[in-house]
């Protein structure tokens, strides 16, 4: 099974790539803001847990987002892998992932960090954002917060995995097909 983390700063490309790796490797996608969203619109116990979190204005926990993740993988028991995305974002995340994955006896593979430079960073969200209207994508000074954030809270995710050997990063600058064919040759080199 191939369990890909696929990792990187706001605007690096991550929802781009995920879809041609999910078409290409027949992989399940993981998008833990798209489980949350469902949990929460099906009712069920998980995403009732949730709610009670978010209406106080607090973070959900740990451990409901990977009773929500283990839910998913559950309902895929027949998956060639998957790919996670937007999760772990710590290192507390990154274990309670790895403790759960093991017991299943399906580890994560490798975690793909696509690296792009700051400017770029920056112009490719405000694109994004004219083109999305996504309002966190138009402001600078917001872009700005969000790159800080994840090289302060995020990017200790990297060394938890590449203490595993579990780490490969991958240039995230050139054409969408250009990184692609980087991700794959990083894939294919697993095998």
């Amino acid at each position: 099974m191939l369990n890909i983390v696929l990792f990187g700063p706001p605007g690096a490309g991550k929802g781009t790539q995920a879809v041609k790796l999910l078409e290409k490797y027949q992989l399940v996608h993981l998008s833990t803001g798209d489980i949350l969203r469902s949990e929460l619109k099906a009712q069920t116990e998980l995403g009732k847990e949730a709610r009670n979190f978010m209406d106080k204005g607090e973070l959900v926990p740990d451990k409901v987002v990977i009773g929500m993740i283990e839910g998913k993988i559950d309902s895929n028991s027949k998956a060639n892998g998957f790919i996670f995305d937007g999760f772990p974002r710590t290192n507390a995340q990154a274990k309670a992932l790895d403790e759960m994955l093991s017991k299943k006896g399906t580890p994560i593979t490798i975690m793909l960090a696509l690296e792009v430079e700051k400017s770029e960073l920056v112009k490719r969200l405000l694109l994004r954002g004219k083109e999305s209207g996504r309002a966190d994508d138009q402001d600078p000074l917001i872009i700005e917060n969000r790159i800080k954030v994840y090289n302060n809270e995020t990017t200790p995710v990297k060394d938890f995995y590449a203490s595993k050997g579990k780490f490969k990063g991958i240039l995230g600058m050139g054409t969408v097909e250009d990184i692609f064919d980087r991700l794959c040759e990083a894939i294919d080199d697993l095998k």
